[in-house]
């Protein structure tokens, strides 16, 4: 982007475009209700209220964007054609998009996308590339074939009209939660980010917007803290949406200039809100949309700084979106489970005679731990030689209370186990 396009797009009209996203998006993409968090809230010890982008028409927010975009194209523009890179949930609102205004769409996305975001940007006819190891290196295969073959560029965040589509879910926000107080929004790229950011502090300034990043994801953070923009040396993250290495140089403008605070979250913490809102409000949440949920205790953490006003707070976290594929969401279900102490492994040398397991399993029914899985084998003992065996056991327990129960009873009963995870 130029230093006079940069210019220009900071100098718009921000209301009137604003506006003039939200009524081209109008009978398109879905307006989603807010969901209040009974267990956020507890969690919090302030109102939360949850904007669901992941019920969107394509699983996320990102059809907003797309859309606005590719329904500000001249005929022409349309006719030689669409490209963009995306991780995938970009890659379906453009491939929505451009099927809806009867354009060829070319997605780039990186070689490690889910199966499942390919599979859904191939359904709405797009011709997907793999291409690059990460979001960077896609995007710049995209525009080498933009320039290549006279293809307009849909750049996934660092664009005027895709991120003030993306903000109209704040003003969906102010109308339906008029009593906000806080915004917390997942960053990427930036482009939700500045998009909400710029639509709050338009028309409600007093509103806080809080960034949340993951901890392995640093661009956002090294960027805010000098000024100026700059690319993480690596990512690494199992949010993948947000997983990129560059912000967009008008994403870190508006951002910069309107972000209240920044908060990163950990894997882990990212994992036990995809299963909280699994388990209490039956809602499909991707690693990239649980950011801004796991960013919420945090705040708790730093309740002196967030809190601006007087009286109950008012936050509302944004899901960004909710495509994640089952093996996927299987493993972070299990990650979840075994950092809240819901399933725990431990192993235990038995001598090698009749019934030492049938002992094993009464102390287990005794305290009613569930087992999932055991291993019986012999060759795994301390001492091949000493008729022993080693026994490994998976139970499912109700929390680190009840871990230590299991394993302070059986070494009461004279058993050594070693807790495993």
């Amino acid at each position: 982007m130029t230093s006079s396009q940069l210019t220009e797009d900071l100098n718009r009209d921000h209301a009137a475009e604003l506006k003039q996203a939200a009524a081209r998006l109008e009978g398109t993409v879905r307006h989603t209700t807010p969901v209040p968090s009974k267990v956020l809230t507890d969690l919090v010890g302030e109102e939360v209220i949850l904007k669901p982008e992941n019920l969107q028409v394509t699983g996320s927010f990102k059809i907003r964007g797309a859309y606005n975009k590719i329904a500000s194209l001249t005929d022409e523009q349309l006719a030689h054609g669409i490209v963009t890179a995306s991780a995938g949930n970009h890659a379906q609102g453009v491939a929505y998009a451009a099927r809806e205004r009867h354009a060829k769409a070319t997605i780039v996305m990186p070689t490690n996308t889910p199966p499942l975001k390919v599979d859904a940007t191939r359904a709405y006819g797009a011709d997907v590339v793999l291409e690059g190891e990460v979001f960077d290196d896609s995007s710049a295969y995209a525009q080498k074939l933009a320039d290549e073959q006279g293809m307009t560029l849909v750049h996934p965040f660092d664009d005027y009209q895709v991120l003030t589509g993306q903000g109209t879910i704040a003003l969906e926000i102010l109308k339906d939660v008029p009593n906000v107080t806080d915004v917390v929004v997942p960053l990427g790229g930036g482009g939700l980010g500045a998009g909400v950011a710029l639509a709050i502090k338009t028309f409600a300034p007093n509103v806080r917007v809080i960034g949340a990043t993951p901890e392995g994801s640093p661009a956002w953070r090294d960027s805010l803290a000098a000024g100026h923009v700059v690319p993480a040396d690596a990512v690494h993250t199992s949010a993948e949406g947000v997983a990129v290495k560059v912000p967009g140089e008008l994403t870190f403008a508006l951002l910069h200039r309107y972000l209240d605070d920044l908060i990163q979250v950990s894997e882990q913490e990212i994992s036990e809100m995809i299963l909280t809102m699994l388990e209490k409000h039956k809602l499909v949440v991707e690693a990239a949309g649980a950011v801004s949920l796991a960013a919420l205790e945090k705040l708790r953490a730093k309740s002196e700084v967030f809190r601006s006003a007087e009286g109950r707070h008012v936050i509302v976290p944004i899901i960004s979106g909710g495509n994640i594929d089952t093996v996927t969401i299987g493993a972070v279900i299990q990650r979840g489970m075994i950092s809240r102490g819901r399933i725990m492994q431990f192993s235990v040398e038995l001598p090698d005679t009749p019934g030492q397991l049938v002992q094993i399993a009464q102390h287990l029914a005794a305290n009613r731990a569930n087992v999932i899985e055991l291993n019986h084998d012999q060759f795994k003992a301390s001492a091949h030689y000493s008729n022993a065996v080693l026994l490994e056991v998976t139970v499912e327990t109700n929390g680190p209370d009840h871990i230590a129960q299991i394993l302070d009873d059986l070494r009461r009963s004279g058993y050594n186990p070693k807790q495993i995870y």
